[in-house]
């Protein structure tokens, strides 16, 4: 009875020629594992094209809900952003894929786990580290680190030679990767960061020059962080997200074009689709503006920089980013209320915000005649803050 291994498999390019290089190279029982994160209907046809690439058997597994509910919301609640512009679609995809594949391995007795990231990326940390965590028992096979490919055209050979269709072209081989909450693109001529990317790049977003005339307001409301309801209507989680993805589009918005900082130790060039996820990014800091105090906001910028970089990196199952969101629960306690946002060609601008436990108070804040706010007591305030300012001038004036 030979042994068994579990891929992840998205019947690209990579996971495509895997299935046979794993038998012919291991000769291990190849069974497949189609992570449904929201990609539509790129899986119609992988039950089929696993099994004539020579699998076993294959598993399409809906990890929609589970994706946006404990993976997209609280990376939303901590703010992170990747490097102030990456949104950290394909890094928090990658923990719950493979937590998927752990659970699966061990449902059919593979002794192992294989992937199709390189050894030049991100996402093989990613997939692997979340394997260390949950099963340190399972191999781990990275064909990439292992085979003489070395480039996507000599991949594409090897397909042709076995009869393998890939949805890629030597003309236009793109590095494309795709779930409910963004689109990727890599490779090709965007490798050139001086080349701006063609409108026929997009696939989901409309180009902002050719969006509608008139602008978009859609009103998000949110619960301890956490969004609700979209203009007055309850949404479940894959529902809000799908919905604020069209009306984003529609209207060119979520288009972030990005050299980034590869944790492997190389920068790379991206193009990154998000258009729902840039409204719900932009909306909760809104909100956050209007119920967090300062200590507590600025604080959490640090702690929103630091998630970031965990969730990039696939530190996703680890002590310290349970941590933070211990932490980032505590913030958004009362981080409840409404945010009006304006879509209009390509940008995303705030509108309104409401909550009824908002911290801006009229009383204090008004230029009009007040009861509440005594301007004499600015000048102590100022004398004891500035007091190590003039103490240091005082020192300097006694050295001249």
């Amino acid at each position: 009875m030979s042994k068994k291994v579990v891929l992840a498999y998205s019947g690209g390019l990579d996971t495509s020629i895997i299935i046979p290089w794993l038998k012919e190279t291991y000769g291990y029982e190849v069974i497949a594992m189609a992570a449904d994160v929201g990609q539509g209907e790129e899986l119609e046809p992988l039950n089929e094209k696993a099994i004539k690439s020579g699998a076993a058997k294959i598993f399409i597994e809906d990890l929609k809900d589970e994706f946006v509910t404990d993976f997209i919301y609280p990376t939303l609640k901590a703010g992170a952003v990747y490097e102030g512009k990456y949104l950290l679609g394909t890094s928090f995809a990658r923990p719950l894929i493979a937590k998927r594949l752990v659970e699966i391995a061990r449902q059919e007795g593979a002794e192992a786990i294989a992937h199709g990231a390189t050894g030049k990326g991100n996402d093989q940390v990613r997939f692997e580290l979340t394997v260390k965590a949950l099963a340190p028992d399972l191999k781990i096979i990275s064909p990439w680190r292992e085979w003489n490919i070395r480039s996507r055209e000599d991949a594409i050979d090897y397909a042709e030679a076995r009869g393998i269709p890939v949805p890629v072209t030597k003309k236009k081989p793109y590095s494309m990767d795709r779930n409910l909450w963004h689109l990727s693109h890599e490779g090709a001529d965007l490798e050139d960061p001086w080349n701006e990317p063609q409108d026929d790049l997009l696939m989901i977003i409309t180009p902002p020059e050719k969006a509608p005339d008139k602008p978009t307001y859609v009103e998000i409301e949110f619960e301890k962080g956490v969004p609700v309801k979209v203009d007055g209507k309850t949404k479940k989680p894959v529902e809000l997200v799908t919905y604020l993805n069209e009306l984003a589009a529609q209207n060119g918005v979520g288009i972030d074009d990005m050299v980034e900082n590869r944790l492997v130790g190389m920068k790379s060039r991206g193009v990154y689709e998000t258009p729902g996820g840039t409204v719900l990014y932009a909306a909760h800091r809104e909100l956050e503006y209007l119920c967090l105090d300062r200590q507590t906001m600025h604080f959490k910028e640090i702690v929103s920089a630091k998630y970031a970089e965990l969730v990039y990196d696939g530190v996703w199952y680890s002590p310290i980013r349970e941590a933070l969101d211990a932490f980032v629960d505590k913030t958004q306690e009362y981080v409840t209320g409404v945010v009006r946002m304006k879509l209009y060609k390509g940008n995303c601008t705030p509108a309104g915000t409401k909550s009824p436990n908002s911290l801006y108070n009229l009383e204090f804040v008004t230029f009009g005649a007040d009861e509440v706010y005594n301007q004499k007591d600015a000048e102590g305030f100022i004398n004891l803050f500035g007091l190590p300012l003039k103490v240091r001038a005082l020192m300097m004036q006694g050295k001249k």
